[in-house]
């Protein structure tokens, strides 16, 4: 590892990416590492930087913020073979929480950059009906979640973590459930479901282990559906979920599949599918796992 280009989120963290990419930087040229560091002013430009760098050549991408420039990374790196590094300087930072990357310490995942191994692994591949074409590394979900998760977005009070729980608390009084049509490798199921989580990994939303038992090494992605017009039994899942429990429950069920259709025929308003925590499109959609489609840089 002689040289790579550190991209960086910004706004991650709430501001505090900045300061961890430059630790991350002089930790990787203390150890020797030839950086060319980058931001880019919005996505697309961050995008057009990557590409930019994968041109000229380099050992690894390192992207410095939380869970959404994990995403934007894998849009370019995707079965490239070039490795990703990540130095975790987000909210959530579920994928470096997946992969046993410090999630609180820029230098010590600066150094598993230098002295980790680069391993394959599996990534998930969202195809919309709308010709959205996108690659995922945690969880793709739809229903309650991205209904809270729109609503979030279209407020512009209060900031931060209260704007998502106003937003919580007002999909709750609409709680009900919603039409899906699943379609797991070619069998098909119609239900109705509070919400479906599909998971390459385990967790989103900042460790919440939402598909407990996904291993993004097995080739398959695992489903966790939950069924629960109930608001005071959902708002008591809730927390077990931190802890992978909610599997056990009545109200959820899980499956597992290579391929799946995700529908919600007929709900009003439509119901939009999310990954790595950011939009991607309205369903229908068909996710995939896609094996050994990543090189990441983890621990070893």
């Amino acid at each position: 590892m002689t040289r790579v280009t550190v991209l960086t989120n910004p706004a991650s963290g709430h501001g505090s990416a900045p300061h961890a990419a430059e630790r991350a930087v002089t930790r990787l040229n203390q150890r020797g590492v030839d950086v060319v560091a980058v931001a880019g002013s919005d996505p697309a430009h961050a995008r057009r930087l990557v590409e930019g760098a994968l041109e000229r050549g380099m050992d690894a991408l390192v992207v410095v913020g939380g869970d959404g420039i994990v995403s934007l990374a894998l849009q370019v790196v995707a079965q490239s073979g070039v490795p990703l590094g990540i130095i975790p300087a987000g909210t959530g930072n579920d994928h470096a929480r997946e992969f046993g990357i410090p999630t609180k310490d820029p230098e010590a995942a600066a150094d598993v950059v230098v002295d980790g191994v680069a391993e394959t692994v599996d990534l998930g591949r969202i195809v919309g009906a709308d010709g959205t074409d996108i690659w995922f590394g945690t969880v793709m979900a739809a229903g309650f979640d991205s209904l809270v998760t729109d609503r979030t977005n279209r407020m512009r009070w209060p900031h931060g973590r209260m704007r998502y729980n106003l937003a919580m608390l007002a999909e709750l009084s609409r709680l009900r459930l919603l039409p899906f049509r699943l379609t797991l490798d070619g069998t098909e199921l119609d239900t109705e479901l509070t919400l479906a989580a599909i998971g390459n990994t385990r967790s989103y939303g900042g460790g919440m282990l939402i598909c407990p038992d996904a291993d993004p090494r097995d080739g398959l992605l695992d489903v966790t559906m939950v069924a629960s017009a109930s608001r005071t039994r959902l708002i008591r899942l809730f927390p077990t979920v931190f802890k992978g429990t909610h599997v056990g429950l009545d109200e959820v069920h899980t499956a597992r599949a290579k391929t799946i259709g995700v529908e919600c025929p007929g709900s009003s308003p439509p119901i939009n599918a999310y990954a790595d925590g950011e939009y991607v499109c309205p369903l229908p959609v068909e996710v995939s796992a896609v094996p050994g489609a990543l090189t990441l840089i983890r621990p070893a």
